[in-house]
């Protein structure tokens, strides 16, 4: 999934990014408020990690143009410690959760994929597609109770698919999200990846819309 991190800092940021990639994310990096805020408005992200003290436009101007705008991903704001009229400023303009400075990295990873599973309306931290189970906190999966050992690309795929059940997603979406904007990556890619990964949790689970793209299913034999 791809997340924008906004974050003037350059050791914070780096270890931000670090921590992000190594858990499944594809990360583009913005610290200066004025891209930060063209970003967000013109690209589609899974979540965001905002810190509000920034050069350009500041981190909160950022989050009520983003809001106003209709921009509507979950969004993490970093504040500095004690600055507490900034936390609730930040939850009124439309912030999801705020994280002071400094934090653990662990926590920082535990908030974000918080606020990205309740955006998609998921209340616990498994997701579930009838028996299939992805945990994203180990990054495992688990189809009928047995593990099943997937490459990296194939559960950044799944994940994806996961949090966006029921709805159409696109190859372009697909491709920015597993690889970001700029990648040399065509449709057939994903068709061969999406292949690979039907063959091992079931062809019903992610079915083709033509001329559209996919859309991950619950099969109707199954509930959870």
């Amino acid at each position: 999934m791809r997340i924008l991190l906004v974050e003037d800092d350059r050791r914070i940021a780096t270890d931000i990014e670090d921590i992000l990639k190594e858990a499944g994310f594809t990360v583009e990096h913005a610290a200066d408020g004025n891209e930060a805020w063209f970003l967000g408005d013109t690209e589609e992200y899974a979540g965001v990690v905002l810190d509000l003290g920034l050069p350009g436009l500041d981190g909160l101007t950022i989050l009520k143009r983003w809001r106003a705008n209709g921009r509507s991903f979950p969004i993490l704001v970093l504040t500095a410690r004690g600055a507490w009229m900034e936390r609730v400023e930040g939850i009124e303009a439309g912030a999801d959760d705020y994280l002071a400075k400094p934090f653990q990295m662990e926590e920082l990873l535990a908030r974000l994929r918080a606020i990205i599973r309740r955006a998609a309306g998921h209340a616990t931290a498994n997701l579930y597609l009838g028996d299939l189970v992805l945990d994203p906190k180990h990054k495992q999966v688990s189809l009928k109770g047995r593990a099943l050992n997937l490459p990296p690309q194939e559960y950044r795929l799944l994940a994806y698919f996961m949090h966006h059940q029921d709805r159409v997603v696109t190859h372009t979406e697909l491709i920015e999200h597993l690889y970001g904007p700029d990648a040399d990556c065509d449709e057939n890619t994903i068709a061969v990846m999406i292949g690979r990964l039907r063959r091992k949790i079931g062809a019903d689970r992610i079915r083709t819309r033509r001329g559209f793209g996919y859309i991950a299913e619950t099969p109707a034999r199954q509930t959870h």
